[in-house]
């Protein structure tokens, strides 16, 4: 297969342009970048590329496509890889199946309250918000990733589970050291829900998941987003 010629339009502090990156990095797809600036009105331009205004889209060989797990999906789909089964592998369906749901419940059932809590108010809000998610990661999650090897479902190579989901557990492993979160949220998931700990511990620590992750950066602009909430 002749090598397609990728343009990414994206954001570096954006997590969900991020899944972007990790599936690129994971399938050693060469691509252009374009940096998005999300602080100023979109550009007449990029509103052309994008009329939704927001970051990732991708030109693939001409087409535009938006959406990360829209691009993330149909990456790993063009470019068949140790990310994921062909349907109709042996067992592909089932795997797809096991994957699409883990990263719905993720996503669902237990990502929101991250954000939540790292930019509430007051610290009862935080408080609150924090118990919520180490509370879903012990009911959803934990479960599922009873035969992580270290990566989903036994695997020791990145998944789709870790590309659609590693951009929001780098933070998580991350963003407490800075006091954006209370310390004892990594204590607590470690305590109550370890086979998720150890999962995300990897996940947070791979390559292609902190290769265009900058720990300072992210902090210092979520801290700033943060002080203009509680300001207005």
């Amino acid at each position: 297969m002749a090598t397609p010629k990728i343009k990414l339009y994206t954001n570096h502090r954006c997590p969900w342009a991020h899944r972007a990156h990790i599936s690129l990095a994971e399938l050693g797809l060469p691509f252009e970048e374009e940096i998005i600036d999300l602080s100023t009105p979109r550009t007449a331009e990029y509103l052309k590329i994008n009329p939704r205004g927001l970051v990732p889209t991708i030109e693939y060989n001409g087409e535009i496509l938006t959406e990360s797990g829209i691009i993330s999906d149909f990456l790993a789909d063009a470019h068949p890889s140790h990310l994921i089964p062909v349907s109709n592998a042996p067992g592909g369906a089932l795997q797809r199946a096991r994957i699409a749901f883990f990263v719905d419940t993720f996503i669902s059932k237990v990502n929101s309250n991250f954000f939540k809590a790292s930019f509430a108010k007051t610290d009862d809000e935080i408080e609150g918000f924090v118990k919520e998610y180490v509370d879903a990661v012990v009911k959803e999650l934990e479960p599922l990733l009873a035969n992580a090897a270290p990566f989903f479902n036994g695997s020791d190579k990145l998944t789709q589970a870790e590309v659609l989901t590693g951009s929001f557990i780098i933070r998580l492993f991350t963003l407490p050291k800075h006091g954006i979160l209370p310390a004892h949220i990594l204590t607590d998931i470690s305590t109550k829900a370890p086979n998720f700990y150890k999962w995300g511990e990897a996940v947070s620590k791979h390559p292609s998941v902190t290769g265009i992750y900058n720990e300072e950066d992210i902090a210092k602009s979520t801290k700033e987003r943060l002080a203009k909430l509680r300001a207005a």
